[in-house]
């Protein structure tokens, strides 16, 4: 660690990069710490999860790929490069996941892709979702990176998203009662070729549908921001190519999908981390009736360190503030600079997050990469109900002194 700490010291001679010593060796030793403690006191696997997580905040932060603004560029100014590069990504894990799920196993162990009912509970949280985005100003990946990256608002989000998961909770059965139709895998009602072209055919056609509407727009696609950082320099302390953030998150979403046996997934991690925090502030949550039920009462009940979920949040973080650190970036804000209506809007749209994921069976990542990636009709229909409340959410924002952007999607 100190070698590589005092070559990140060095300025390489193509452009070259600096690097915040102190905060890459807070973040990887405490990465590399956390995950030999878990294989001691745990598992290897959640030691290997830790890693991944890891290392997919870090590629989240230095592809700067973000969800929320992505859709909202697109929305207010019809720039699509994140959009496409999410059907990249989408497309990529579609090939890797289908095969794996027709199977059933992959490295040897049982494997189930991310699929739920499509219903009244899934298109309100959906929406709910989609909206609060665009006011809190990050998803659920975007909001981890970014806070693990320094952003203070951004750690005003991800509480008011934690305590909108566990309110959540409270109702959930409500929700669930509500009418819906059965979870229908693509691939189980199309087999694996026929899900397989279907999707990388709507892939196709968003993406072409992005490029049409940006050239009638602005007569050309708009080029990604440029940087003197080349080669190895550019590698370690970014920015990065979206292209290189698409191939990275489908690439670790794939071996999430081998070593947990599940995909990626996020809300449900900072569900449980709500519930224990108010379990330890005297709040009777095991007696709701979600935490009755026999998976979240276990997971209640054991350690934040035992669920998948929790243990890859952790490392989101970490290996964005990683990142942060090689990008020689990490600098804090005090929360008193921030404007009230900005705060504000944080509180609010991290509420809407946290209760929404709830609803619709996961966030950007569990719901629409996870579940699309895994050929689930409610990812599907989980895109286009987000998509339409983060129309409604852009428009709000103004109302709150944010700005509405037209730049490169970041991740808030």
């Amino acid at each position: 660690m100190n070698a590589l700490v005092q070559a990140l010291r060095l300025r390489s001679a193509s452009g070259g990069f600096l690097s915040d010593a102190r905060t890459v060796t807070i973040a990887g030793g405490g990465l590399l710490a956390g995950a030999v403690l878990l294989a001691q006191g745990v598992s290897g696997q959640m030691a290997a999860l830790l890693l991944i997580g890891g290392a997919l905040g870090l590629v989240l932060y230095h592809a700067a790929f973000g969800f929320t603004s992505a859709w909202r560029v697109f929305i207010a100014d019809r720039q699509g490069a994140g959009l496409r590069a999410q059907m990249l990504m989408l497309a990529v894990a579609t090939l890797l996941f289908l095969p794996v799920l027709a199977t059933g196993s992959l490295f040897g162990q049982p494997v189930v892709g991310a699929v739920a009912p499509v219903g009244v509970s899934l298109l309100v949280g959906a929406f709910m979702f989609g909206a609060g985005m665009q006011m809190g100003g990050g998803c659920a990946s975007g909001t981890l990176f970014t806070a693990g990256g320094g952003n203070t608002r951004m750690w005003i989000t991800l509480a008011a998203f934690i305590a909108g998961s566990v309110i959540a909770t409270a109702h959930v059965p409500w929700w669930f009662a509500q009418p819906a139709l059965p979870s229908i895998s693509l691939l189980g009602t199309f087999g694996l070729e026929g899900a397989l072209v279907l999707q990388l055919a709507i892939f196709a056609g968003i993406a072409g549908l992005t490029v049409v509407l940006e050239r009638r727009r602005h007569g050309r696609l708009i080029a990604e921001g440029q940087t003197d950082r080349r080669g190895l320099a550019r590698l370690i302390s970014g920015p990065w190519p979206l292209v290189w953030g698409a191939l990275g998150l489908a690439g670790l979403n794939f071996l999430t999908l081998g070593v947990a046996g599940h995909p990626w997934g996020i809300t449900y991690g900072l569900t449980l981390w709500g519930a224990k925090i108010a379990s330890g502030l005297g709040v009777d949550v095991a007696a709701w009736e979600f935490w009755t039920w026999p998976f979240h009462k276990n997971a209640l009940a054991g350690s934040v360190f035992a669920n998948t979920t929790s243990v890859m949040n952790f490392g989101i973080i970490a290996g964005a503030l990683l990142a942060a650190g090689l990008a020689g970036r990490f600098a804090p804000s005090a929360p008193w600079r921030l404007p009230l209506r900005s705060i504000l809007a944080a509180i609010i749209g991290g509420l809407l997050m946290g209760y929404g994921a709830r609803l619709a069976f996961g966030c950007n990542i569990g719901a629409y990469f996870s579940g699309i990636a895994s050929a689930s009709l409610h990812g599907w229909v989980w895109f286009v109900a987000a998509m339409a409340g983060s129309v409604l959410g852009t428009r709000l924002r103004p109302l709150f002194g944010l700005a509405v952007e037209r730049a490169r999607p970041s991740g808030c």
